[in-house]
């Protein structure tokens, strides 16, 4: 039974309440070593070892930092992403499998150096991470996935159960993982940066990217950044450069609230194999532990009423935690790549300066740090073992060929479909703080009555390859269910891919 009265009526993240400094936005044409596109735990990093280099390095954020895909994580440092090694070894063999290891165990181990060598307060602390089934048929999968820790020298091991009123029939666990406060760890790497004469654009929304000797990066406001090497950080690459990207990659959507427990709860950090996914960590909090409840997972744009989710763990942490206070709801979104390997490198073959960091598969904070450690070690033309693992040229013929036409033919479904469907309501019938599809002299637009009664209407089909979004309620947004790109109600985009804001609709 959930509470509907305790849910917090808007998303908030906890971590966006730490106070961040603003930074003006571009308002001329400059020139750098290294232009950084995204102000997230990737591109943030990345600036700071660049800089640390000698280079000069500048980073363009659409918004403001660190309120993008870092600020609404649960910021698991984990090499634990869910049963992956045992599907690893068999698309990559035991060699690239045991590097995905060692890579996602090398960011962790860079974070909890820094977090020690600059005594970073940010509530980082050791923890193991487990991962439990309640059915048989994912009891056999930890199994499976405890064969693929032996091979590969994993410091794990099966346990009995976890703390929890939840009924288990196996449990793996990997030791010496650990969480933190992501954004007060990244405020000191980037007070660092801007130390060593890193500089960063806010409310700068690159477009573009031309071609002469070197890379131009273009902004929405004509604007132009000069640089020898581009890093597209911007979690949905901005530029395609014929990488396909749209093609080769979904996004999904999960859910975390925030609540306070009726129980202590006693540490660790649990994640469900079976599905609906459920997540489990805590933070500190006030003297207190914000236990941070995540999962529900779905692609963009799809699936239920997306309050449903909320709702949904919010049943669940009501039944195994009890609350006692639910002050946060947030979401975030992720990229999925074929195989599950993130593309870190070269935007394509034949663009070598052009360097891009997308598909985390909802692991972003090991991903989003070891990426910049590679990126790094590219630009300064430092041998990398790691750098052919996830080169975003790869192509595996299984699972790839299989996942692209799968992709790729939900996507056409939802194009026609979206095209095909008759809204039933009209502008007059809904009622302040409603969104809908609506007719609007006979043609399908999108609507949202504010909660002071003011209407907004946009055109629904999205600008990037002309699917139609879908009203989300809990967030409200227009969300494509195609390739995930997101607007707020009045049509501004929040999520690439796309890059142009959604047409306004007159209603006369």
């Amino acid at each position: 039974m959930t509470s509907n009265n305790k849910m917090p009526q808007f998303p908030e993240s906890y971590w966006r309440e730490f106070p961040l400094p603003s930074f003006e936005k571009l308002k001329e044409h400059t020139s750098v070593d290294v232009a950084i596109v995204g102000g997230g735990i990737t591109g943030i990093t990345a600036g700071y070892l660049l800089i640390k280099e000698g280079l000069k390095v500048a980073i363009l954020d659409a918004g403001n930092i660190l309120t993008g895909t870092t600020g609404h994580t649960t910021a698991k440092l984990t090499a634990q992403h869910g049963l992956i090694y045992d599907e690893l070894i068999n698309h990559f063999g035991v060699e690239k499998a045991k590097l995905y290891y060692e890579a996602e165990s090398s960011a962790i181990n860079f974070i909890s150096n820094k977090v020690k060598e600059k005594g970073i307060d940010c509530d980082f602390s050791e923890e193991q991470a487990f991962i439990y089934a309640t059915s048989d048929k994912y009891a056999k999968k930890i199994e499976t996935e405890m064969d693929a820790y032996q091979k590969l020298g994993i410091n794990g091991s099966l346990v009995d159960g976890i703390p929890f009123d939840i009924k288990t029939k196996a449990t793996i666990v990997m030791n010496n993982q650990a969480q933190f406060h992501p954004v007060k760890y990244m405020k000191k790497l980037l007070e660092d940066f801007i130390e060593a004469g890193g500089i960063v654009y806010e409310k700068t929304t690159a477009t573009d990217i031309g071609e002469n000797d070197h890379p131009v990066v273009i902004t929405r406001d004509g604007h132009r950044v000069n640089c020898k090497h581009v890093i597209v950080a911007s979690h949905f690459p901005f530029v395609d450069m014929m990488g396909f990207y749209f093609a080769r990659m979904y996004v999904s959507r999960s859910y975390v609230l925030g609540v306070k427990s009726k129980m202590d709860y006693p540490g660790g950090m649990y994640y469900s194999a079976d599905e609906p996914t459920r997540s489990l960590r805590y933070t500190p909090f006030n003297d207190e532990k914000l236990i941070l409840v995540g999962g529900e997972g779905h692609k963009t744009g799809q699936g239920i009423d997306m309050m449903k989710h909320y709702e949904a763990l919010e049943g669940f942490a009501e039944e195994v935690l009890g609350i006692n206070e639910f002050p946060y709801r947030w979401s975030a979104q992720d990229l999925v790549t074929l195989d599950k390997v993130p593309y870190i490198g070269p935007i394509t073959s034949t663009n070598q300066n052009i360097l891009v960091a997308t598909g985390f598969r909802k692991w972003g904070m090991t991903n989003g740090t070891f990426a910049a450690m590679l990126l790094k070690d590219i630009i300064t033309e430092k041998e990398n073992r790691y750098r052919e693992l996830f080169d975003p040229s790869r192509f595996q013929a299984d699972p790839s060929i299989k996942q692209i036409i799968s992709i790729n033919t939900d996507v056409a479904g939802h194009l026609i479909s979206g095209k095909l469907e008759v809204a039933p309501k009209e502008p007059r019938d809904l009622e302040n703080d409603e969104g809908a599809v609506v007719m609007v002299n006979g043609k399908r637009a999108g609507a949202y009555r504010d909660k002071e009664g003011k209407l907004h209407l946009v055109d629904t089909t999205c600008t990037h390859m002309g699917c139609e979004t879908h009203w989300n309620d809990a967030e409200r947004t227009w969300d494509c269910p195609c390739h995930g790109s997101r607007y707020t109600y009045d049509g501004e985009v929040l999520n690439g891919p796309t890059k142009r804001p959604l047409r306004k609709v007159d209603l006369d």
